[in-house]
């Protein structure tokens, strides 16, 4: 307790925290990617399968989804350019033997540092932004402006684009956009925000980046330069309309993903804490 940062960190809580939880409710049939295995849940022992000789039981569970699937942060290794991951590794060499012991999700440290919400349709007078629309440098620094915050060294930048909506009102053909398109960053949006050293960044929607309408996720070049090029890791389907409706646009962000050796990613519960 002699630690004057401890003891700041235990008086806050004493005072009471608001968390809000920016992750997604894993549900069979939720909307998700093509791109991968869907998720499934399953009760293979039910209760009164077996009962024990003083009458109590209990029921398990199995539980199968691909690592990109709900709310989940990519790894380094998810993405090659050129045959290439992050640091010029060599991407044939590295998935050699079926996992990425370099780059895989088990080395993806917890995050617990500053984050800060980019609330994209606030500043433009939107609910949500358009389908396929570009979040541009100018979107994300007129952002900042308006609401007054900064991007620093290590920090974790969400973006909002209201795509979200979607995810809520059930509307999971909307929400992946395979032929309407989704918002996002793309290239330009992409370097602006590794030029800012940030840590992470994440988005409400289900590919980060910018979809253009038609295109499907054919080409997402926001994940070369983050992932590959700046060894950025990229936080994806969160929910941020709590966090927005609520007016937070700085907060204490905390993330850790489960610690799957070798593989390309990890579902997350990031959550965004603030003093109340």
């Amino acid at each position: 307790m002699s630690d004057p940062t401890t003891a700041q960190l235990l008086a806050s809580a004493a005072q009471g925290l608001r968390i809000f939880d920016l992750g997604r409710t894993l549900t069979v049939g939720m909307p998700q990617s093509p791109n991968h295995p869907a998720y499934w849940h399953a009760l293979p022992r039910r209760h009164g399968d077996m009962v024990r000789s003083d009458g109590a039981s209990a029921a398990n569970d199995i539980i199968s989804m691909g690592t990109h699937v709900g709310t989940h942060v990519d790894a380094l290794a998810h993405v090659s350019q050129d045959g290439r991951l992050h640091g010029d590794v060599d991407a044939a060499e590295a998935q050699a033997g079926g996992k990425f012991v370099e780059h895989g999700a088990h080395t993806i440290e917890p995050l617990v540092c500053r984050g800060v919400l980019l609330d994209v349709p606030a500043t433009l007078g939107v609910s949500r932004l358009e389908p396929g629309q570009e979040i541009t440098v100018a979107d994300l620094e007129a952002t900042l402006a308006h609401q007054g915050t900064e991007l620093g060294e290590g920090d974790v930048a969400l973006i909002r684009s209201g795509w979200g909506q979607h995810f809520d009102a059930g509307d999971g053909d909307t929400f992946r956009g395979l032929s309407t398109g989704v918002p996002g960053v793309s290239t330009a949006g992409a370097i602006f925000l590794a030029d800012r050293g940030v840590r992470a960044t994440g988005a409400d929607t289900i590919a980060y980046e910018q979809l253009a309408p038609g295109a499907g996720h054919g080409l997402l070049p926001a994940h070369r330069v983050l992932l590959v090029e700046r060894g950025i890791y990229i936080i994806e389907a969160m929910d941020l309309e709590e966090l927005a409706a609520a007016g937070v646009k700085e907060f204490l962000f905390v993330l850790s993903s489960l610690k799957f050796f070798g593989a390309t990613g990890s579902p997350v519960r990031p959550l965004a804490v603030v003093g109340r």
